[in-house]
């Protein structure tokens, strides 16, 4: 059993950063893939995503890549999401998540998911 819990959401305007932290309960949190999904009012979850155990290997939607930055501390047993030149289409709950498949970004390929934390991008 793992449990997750989001933090750092709030609200920011447009061109701004902030950094979400997932921290993790559980015995064997390196063995875990860890993943970020955001949703936006009316519109279905989507995979922002992911880092690899090691946090060696990370891949990202095009919709943020070269804008958010995934990384793991496996010592804090914590997932970070970095987000920078934020957009107000970036607005959305963000939601992390644990799983043990490689490469996984669809939602059913994860087993564990935290309440979500609020991100508001005004313009």
């Amino acid at each position: 059993q793992v449990q997750l819990v989001e933090s750092g959401g709030g609200l920011v305007q447009a061109g701004g950063s902030l950094r979400l932290s997932c921290a993790a309960s559980g015995r064997t949190f390196s063995s875990y893939v860890m993943s970020w999904f955001r949703q936006a009012p009316g519109k279905e979850r989507e995979f922002v995503g992911f880092v690899m155990w090691s946090g060696g290997v990370t891949s990202y939607a095009d919709s943020v890549k070269g804008r958010f930055t995934i990384s793991r501390d496996n010592v804090k047993n914590t997932v970070y999401l970095q987000m920078n030149s934020l957009k107000p289409e970036d607005t959305a709950v963000y939601y992390c998540t644990a799983g043990r498949r490689a490469l996984a970004r669809r939602q059913a390929e994860y087993d564990y998911w935290g309440q979500g934390t609020q991100v508001t991008v005004s313009s």
